[in-house]
């Protein structure tokens, strides 16, 4: 099967090829093992990507790159008008080449791929992934607005995947949990964190792009609420962005030595930082489910998050971490402070986390998939993964409940 992924993840030229957002690509890697010929619709940008890109190591899969559009400006939105044209195209021509096709929202890109499919009959099957907040409860740009109601009316004709279960939910929107693990990294966690004892200072980390949206200014007032409380601590920011140089004065100003500023580091570094870790800390304003949560917790650190769209339900239904309205630094450093007095609670949450990784791993992924396309379309996606596991049971997404259920040879269980 011919596989069309439209998205608006960065791509860059490097000496390794084309390469994307390193979270991203992984996870496209581990989908294009599903199907014979994939092909990736994104947008590339001139320069020297960053740190955080990688190349794809799937030989099925190749890029096509479309020039940036877009930016801060109203001047730079207004470009994104005069790039859609274009962008309309080559859209057009690959969806007629493809039986299939994944769209990533929300971004401008797939708003136009969600257009031109409610005009288009092909391809055949159609799958949208809503990588934001499905019911969010503060504005978001119009265009992530008209996305959602397009997606919730179904426009697109197809299947829509979410992060978190939602009320009134339609028929066509599925749950799905967000892949960022291998089974290496869940055997390497589980490990490290069995043999892990709570010693102070308690060992803070962030992972992610360096803004507000993200919360660093957030996560920072928690660091000064907790010397406040006298609790021993480090903190480590992991990532970059261009406010990089005023949190690192604030921080300086504030006398707060404790905090280290890494830059971006690469994936296979990053495991060290959250086998030394505690708590990751993630007060964001929006999010769907943050993949850094999920590699955190596979190494049994306890995450403090903000509750916005499905981290308070994962998070609750786990009983790995805690969650708290965007804004309550000091809640989140009170949470910080209960476990460091209470050790045992802080290793209790961060078993539950090492339990609950395993349904965010590329193989549950890949069963995933291909359950939602079974159970959807009546359609048994042919991969070397499958045939491996021929004789092992696959998970199929119920279309009537948009739940997991497990699937063998002898029918649903």
């Amino acid at each position: 099967m011919r596989l069309l992924i439209i998205s608006h993840t960065p791509h860059y030229h490097s000496d390794e090829g084309i390469v994307g957002w390193g979270p991203t690509v992984r996870e496209l890697d581990y989908l294009a093992a599903l199907f014979d010929q994939v092909t990736h619709v994104a947008v590339g940008y001139p320069g020297h990507p960053p740190a955080s890109a990688l190349p794809y190591k799937a030989s099925n899969l190749r890029v096509r790159l479309l020039a940036p559009a877009g930016g801060e400006s109203w001047r730079d939105k207004l470009g994104i008008l005069t790039a859609y044209p274009a962008y309309a195209r080559v859209l057009r021509e690959e969806m007629s080449r493809a039986d299939a096709v994944h769209v990533r929202c929300p971004a401008n890109i797939s708003l136009l791929a969600l257009w031109l499919l409610g005009r288009m009959p092909a391809p055949r099957y159609r799958w949208v992934k809503f990588a934001g907040n499905w019911q969010p409860d503060s504005r978001e740009p119009w265009s992530y607005r008209l996305q959602r109601r397009w997606l919730a009316e179904n426009r697109h004709r197809g299947v829509v995947t979410v992060n978190g279960r939602w009320p009134q939910q339609p028929a066509h929107v599925y749950t799905f949990d967000n892949p960022c693990l291998t089974d290496e990294e869940i055997d390497q966690g589980g490990a490290l964190a069995a043999a892990r004892q709570f010693r102070l200072p308690a060992e803070l980390l962030f992972v992610g792009e360096l803004n507000e949206g993200k919360g660093v200014g957030r996560v920072l007032r928690v660091a000064q609420a907790l010397r406040a409380r006298g609790i021993p601590f480090r903190l480590r920011l992991l990532g970059d962005g261009p406010d990089r140089p005023r949190y690192e004065a604030w921080a300086r100003d504030k006398g707060l030595s404790e905090v280290s500023f890494l830059g971006w580091i690469p994936r296979a570094e990053v495991a060290r930082y959250y086998a030394a870790a505690h708590f990751i800390l993630l007060p964001s304003r929006s999010e769907g489910w943050p993949k850094v949560l999920s590699e955190a917790m596979a190494y049994g650190v306890v995450p403090v998050a903000a509750a916005v769209s499905s981290i308070p339900q994962i998070l609750g239904e786990t009983g790995a971490g805690v969650a708290l309205p965007t804004d309550d630094v000091e809640g989140m450093a009170g949470a910080i402070a209960s476990f460091v007095a209470n050790p045992d609670t802080w290793a209790a949450a961060g078993r539950a986390g090492v339990a609950a990784a395993p349904r965010f791993t590329y193989r549950a992924y890949q069963a995933a998939v291909a359950g939602l396309f079974a159970g959807a379309w009546g359609v048994w996606l042919s991969s070397a993964a499958e045939r491996e596991q021929a004789q092992s049971v696959v998970a199929v997404v119920a279309p009537e409940a948009g739940t997991v259920l497990p699937y063998s040879s002898n029918g649903y269980h």
